[in-house]
């Protein structure tokens, strides 16, 4: 698959993963509700053969998680969104879909959690560690059945860039409803 030249090469690396990891796991054409508003990703996964929703601009899922009620879709897919919530496991434990792909960036030792002051929308309320994410599903209802780690490397110098391509930044899962 070829990605749009703008995103960076750390940006397609990850896409090409999160499909692969999705391909893996989701047959094509799976009715796909993708936690967040249209985003590249989203485009991709239709490119890919997946039909795909998009929950809308500026709902926020903490409160408004009436979508994930719907009984259409096969798959829900939140590629990095927990993070963003204060109270992931209510929307969790609400999906009525089967299925469940989902990313987080994971807490690193060396970075503090993203937290943009200009945007209330673009901060990281939680940076996980993969038990505390798996321990989150697991009472929410859901059982891992796939789950895979990256590095998110940076093409940099600096030390701060080195530890990024030993340390793994991303846990993605494939959960089923328990």
């Amino acid at each position: 698959m070829s990605f749009d030249p703008k995103y960076s090469k750390t940006h397609q690396v990850r896409f090409e993963r999160t499909l692969r990891f999705l391909e893996r796991n989701v047959q094509a054409p799976a009715k796909v509700l993708d936690l967040g508003p249209s985003n590249p990703f989203g485009q991709i996964m239709t490119q890919a053969g997946f039909e795909v929703t998009n929950t809308k601009l500026g709902v926020d899922l903490d409160l408004e998680y009436e979508i994930v009620k719907e009984e259409q879709y096969e798959v829900v897919t939140a590629f990095e969104i927990f993070e963003h919530m204060v109270a992931p496991f209510n929307l969790l434990r609400e999906i009525k879909a089967d299925k469940l792909v989902a990313s987080i960036p994971l807490k690193l030792w060396f970075a503090n959690a993203y937290w943009n002051e200009k945007d209330p929308w673009d901060r990281h309320y939680h940076e996980f560690e993969p038990r505390q994410f798996d321990m989150l599903l697991e009472k929410a209802g859901w059982k891992i059945v796939d789950a895979e780690k990256w590095t998110s490397p940076a093409y940099k110098i600096g030390v701060r860039p080195l530890l990024r391509r030993i340390t793994p930044r991303y846990y993605i899962v494939s959960c089923v409803r328990i």
